[in-house]
């Protein structure tokens, strides 16, 4: 009976070992190939208080915003970045609007009626909802 009891407590040992010896390569291999392969980035991350949302010095176009993206973060998007490309579009817009009021200065045109009419149709607006439906 006491060779019985041996026999298990040797097979329950040598299970433990191969468990400690599987663990321990592993980690072994965990850590080989984190050295040699690093966190999978092509670049070293970006400096403090920079992005990779690029938008043009000028003449940004709808199919610019439309390639806009921004780094998702755990609670939605980078709030830095995403204020960055509106400052951007609100400058680009204001020297748009400065560059198309000194035109119509020059031509001596007075449009001021449809100036805050919103215009119907453009690339990003939402289907209107003339039929009632």
């Amino acid at each position: 009976m006491l060779s019985g009891a041996s026999g298990s407590i040797d097979s329950v040992t040598l299970v433990l070992l191969y468990l400690v010896v599987l663990i321990l390569v592993a980690v072994v291999l965990f850590g080989l190939g984190s050295v040699l392969f690093g966190r999978g980035e092509p670049l070293p991350p970006l400096p403090r208080a920079t992005t990779a949302t690029v938008l043009p010095a000028s003449g940004v176009s709808g199919i610019d915003v439309d390639a806009v993206k921004f780094t998702q973060t755990l609670r939605g998007y980078k709030t830095s970045e995403v204020d960055w490309v509106l400052d951007r579009l609100g400058q680009e817009l204001d020297l748009l609007r400065g560059q198309l009021a000194a035109v119509r200065a020059t031509h001596g045109i007075d449009d001021t009626d449809n100036a805050d009419e919103p215009v119907e149709g453009g690339a990003h607006a939402l289907p209107s909802d003339k039929d009632g439906s």
